[in-house]
C-alpha cells in the first residue's frame, strides 16, 4: 500500500462498539502472536476514507480493562493496515469546567495499572520508546478541529491518569490524582498508548466525561447508573466525531510531526545477531519496517 495512504483506526470504548457511519463494511478475522483481538476489526469507508473499527471491550461489553488483550488489538491493527491510531473513551473528571458531556483531547499520560502486558519487546529483542509526548499532534489537532466543527464541548489538552480498575478510586486516591495535576482518569489507554507508539503507529485519545469520579463535594460517588445516562449522550456525539474525523482526515497522510512512524530506528538495542528468532517472528506486523530495513 502506497504510504501515503491513510487508513485510520477507531478504537471505541465504553458505550461505542461500532462505528455506524461505515459504508461497505466487512469484518475480518485476524490473529496475532499475541492472541485474538476483544473482537473482529470491521474495516470499510466513511466517504473515501479508509477505517478500521475496534470495539475495545468486545461485543456486550465482554471485557473488564485489565482483561483487554491490548497488545493483540494494537498488532490485529496494524496487520490490518491502520496508519493511525485514535481512541475513544470513557473517563471521569477531576476539574469542575471538564462536567460530563465533554471530551477531552488528552496529550499527556500518568500510567498507574500494573499486572498488564506492556510491551511487545523483552529478552532477546530489546527496545525502549520515548513517551514523552505521546500523543500525535496532528491527529490532536484534527479532532479538537472536529470537535469544535460539531460544537460538542471539548478541551484541546488534558492529563490522563490511567488506573488498574474494575473499581472506582477512593476519595483519597482521586484528591491526590487532583493534586497531581491530572485533568482525567481512565482504566484502559495504558499501556494502549505505549504499544501504539512500539508499533509504529500515531495515537491520539479523545476522553469522554461521564463524571466527577468521587472528589466533587455536590456530585456524589460514582455510579454505573449515573454514568451509563451521560455515556448514551457521548455515544451519539462520538458516532458523529468518528464520522467528521474520518473526513477531515481524508485518504492522504503526512508523516507525524514527532516521526512516530520511524520510532524503532532510534529505540532496539539488540544486535541483530543477538536477537531471539522466536521474537523476530513474533514482531512481524508491528516491527516489520524496522526488520526489513534492517534484515541481513
Amino acid at each position: 500500500m502506497n504510504s501515503n495512504h491513510r487508513v485510520v483506526g477507531f478504537i471505541g470504548g465504553s458505550g461505542v462498539y461500532r462505528a455506524e457511519a461505515l459504508q461497505d463494511a466487512e469484518q475480518l478475522e485476524i490473529e496475532t502472536p499475541w492472541g485474538p483481538p476483544s473482537v473482529p476489526l470491521v474495516r470499510g469507508r466513511i466517504e473515501g476514507a479508509d477505517v478500521v473499527f475496534l470495539a475495545r471491550h468486545g461485543a456486550g461489553h465482554k471485557l473488564p480493562p485489565s482483561a483487554v488483550n491490548y497488545r493483540a488489538n494494537i498488532d490485529a491493527m496494524k496487520r490490518a493496515g491502520v496508519t493511525d491510531i485514535i481512541s475513544l473513551s470513557a473517563c471521569g473528571s477531576f476539574r469542575e469546567e471538564l462536567s460530563p458531556g465533554t471530551f477531552v483531547i488528552v496529550d499527556q499520560f500518568i500510567d498507574r495499572t500494573s499486572g498488564r502486558e506492556s510491551t511487545f519487546f523483552g529478552p532477546g529483542f530489546v527496545a525502549h520508546v520515548s513517551m514523552a509526548h505521546p500523543v500525535c499532534p496532528a491527529l490532536a489537532e484534527a479532532a479538537v478541529g472536529a470537535c469544535a466543527a460539531l460544537n460538542i464541548e471539548h478541551a484541546e489538552t488534558g492529563t490522563y491518569l490511567a488506573i488498574n480498575g474494575p473499581q472506582f478510586s477512593s476519595l483519597a486516591e482521586s484528591k491526590l490524582y487532583q493534586s497531581w495535576g491530572c485533568d482525567v482518569i481512565g482504566m484502559t489507554n495504558m499501556p494502549e498508548a505505549k504499544l501504539a507508539r512500539e508499533a509504529e503507529l500515531p495515537y491520539a485519545s479523545v476522553a469522554m466525561v461521564t463524571d466527577y469520579d468521587c472528589w466533587h463535594e455536590t456530585e456524589g460517588p460514582v455510579e454505573v447508573s449515573k454514568v451509563l445516562e451521560v455515556m448514551a449522550q457521548n455515544a451519539k456525539n462520538a458516532a458523529r466525531l468518528i464520522e467528521a474525523l474520518a473526513k477531515r482526515l481524508g485518504a492522504t497522510r503526512a508523516a507525524s510531526p514527532l516521526g512516530v512512524e520511524t520510532v524503532l530506528d532510534f529505540a532496539v538495542i539488540t544486535a541483530p545477531d543477538a536477537r531471539d528468532p522466536d521474537m523476530v517472528s513474533k514482531l512481524d506486523a508491528v516491527a516489520g519496517r524496522f526488520l526489513n530495513k534492517t534484515a541481513g
